[in-house]
């Protein structure tokens, strides 16, 4: 076991720094008329900053002392990073946030990443406020260094999830071109596709001051100018996603932008509805809920089957998500455990309610539609508007789901107090014990028209219970 005495190190190493005798380089700090001169040591300098290193590497020294000059680092910010390279030392809750971030903008280019990592860290998590207020700020000084990755990180998620707030309070046209990649990939980004769309194309415009917003004056130099300009964010606007109106009003202007077989496939989509594109489609985005299983289609397509509103364009999965009820979360699995006491406990004398179900090492889902109330009593329940389902969470256009309505409506439903959301003999979810976890589930075609799946046991990742309420 060895003692440590860092404490008392750090002190003598401040008080080294303070003395003004043994110093070996002076540094000139700031510009005049407010330039400061610190004294400093180049073995302590060199072993705690790259930057130092490689800056006394390459300085001439005379009479064995080294002076080194930082014209655009301010004395009282310097002063704080001297005493954080000699005593490991930095008081942050005494400084304002201005000051705290102009000594991670300095530790960043002295390549003091310790720091940098702990000031980033600290912004975040205890001036995020100041943070956005001072947005332009902020994205500027982060987007200049890849050693800010945390700071860019939380100016990418500020964007994504309030993007026209954002881009009213500074001129987004000024993003690096990497800092607008990393916005339009995102799935959460909170933004129409056509806007998205039309961002972009304001943003392309703005590196190409020359051209003339119309595209119908441009020239084929002109569209190829564009086109290099936007290369890398093509790929990543959601054109699968607009509306018939949008792709004619805005992106058919701009076709010869695009490549030929991908303005091809967008035009065949919305002539023929069973067109195959060749490339893959991305999905729309905002399509995260609340759910460790669902997503927006999923929620899209199971209100299109209560609703009978079942359609033959397989794009409006994509185009035109349905969405008529509020869905609540009653309960998630992985939560709320997975006991029929806290099925019951939560999902009881509700009516309404969908099961959603994750098949354990699949991305299959199954499930059902329960438009009566669950309850303990032992018994069956009649239901006429009840289904099961199965699907494929990777399913673009769920062409493999399974919807099967009840055969038999004496027993569609099943009630019991040892028992989870069970759908005739169909689904089936039990416990030995209505305190403890569900240790028979399976699958059986029984009451309802359809086989969903292979008849047999299988294993629950998680499951979760909405109801589903008509806005």
């Amino acid at each position: 076991m060895s003692a440590r005495f860092f404490s008392k190190l750090s002190q003598n190493y401040i008080e080294l720094l303070e003395d003004d005798e043994y110093y070996d380089t002076t540094i000139e700090v700031g510009e005049d008329p407010y330039a400061k001169i610190f004294r400093a040591h180049k073995n302590i300098l060199c072993y705690r900053s790259p930057y130092f290193r490689r800056i006394l590497a390459s300085t001439t020294q005379n009479n064995n002392l080294t002076h080194i000059r930082l014209p655009n680092i301010l004395p009282e910010i310097f002063q704080i990073i001297l005493k954080y390279i000699y005593g490991g030392i930095l008081l942050v809750n005494r400084q304002d946030t201005s000051e705290i971030f102009k000594v991670l903008a300095v530790a960043n280019d002295l390549r003091l990443q310790e720091l940098v990592d702990y000031l980033q860290s600290y912004l975040i998590e205890r001036r995020s406020v100041w943070l956005e207020q001072h947005f332009e700020l902020t994205h500027r000084i982060s987007f200049q260094s890849d050693n800010l990755l945390k700071m860019q990180q939380f100016c990418t998620n500020l964007m994504a999830k309030t993007p026209e707030k954002i881009f009213d309070s500074f001129d987004f046209t000024s993003l690096l071109e990497k800092s607008l990649i990393k916005l339009i990939e995102r799935d959460d980004l909170q933004m129409k596709e056509i806007k998205v769309w039309e961002h972009v194309l304001k943003w392309g415009l703005a590196q190409n001051p020359t051209l003339i917003p119309d595209p119908v004056t441009w020239t084929d130099d002109d569209f190829n100018k564009m086109k290099n300009t936007l290369q890398h964010c093509f790929p990543l606007v959601r054109f699968f996603c607009l509306s018939s109106r949008e792709f004619v009003q805005k992106v058919r202007p701009y076709k010869k932008l695009l490549k030929h077989q991908l303005y091809e496939d967008l035009v065949n989509s919305y002539m023929d509805p069973d067109n195959e594109p060749t490339e893959n489609i991305l999905l729309p985005r905002n399509i995260r809920i609340n759910s460790q299983i669902i997503d927006l289609r999923i929620i899209s397509i199971i209100s299109r089957w209560i609703d009978e509103k079942i359609i033959d364009n397989k794009f409006a999965y994509i185009r035109e998500l349905y969405l008529p009820y509020e869905f609540k979360l009653l309960l998630r699995g992985s939560r709320d455990g997975f006991t029929p006491e806290k099925f019951h406990e939560l999902c009881d004398g509700k009516p309404n309610t969908v099961t959603f179900i994750k098949v354990r090492d699949s991305d299959e889902i199954i499930g059902g539609y329960n438009p009566l109330v669950w309850d303990s009593s032992n018994d069956w329940c009649e239901a006429e508007d009840t289904f099961i389902f199965s699907l494929k969470n990777n399913d673009i256009f769920f062409k493999d789901a399974i919807i099967s309505n009840i055969e038999v409506t004496d027993c569609a439903l099943w009630f019991s107090t040892t028992s989870g959301p069970c759908f005739g003999d169909d689904i089936n979810i039990y416990a030995s014990h209505e305190f403890t976890a569900y240790d028979e589930i399976s699958y059986q075609r029984k009451y309802y028209y359809e086989n969903i799946r292979d008849d047999g046991r299988f294993s629950i990742e998680d499951y979760e219970v909405y109801q589903f309420i008509r806005n």
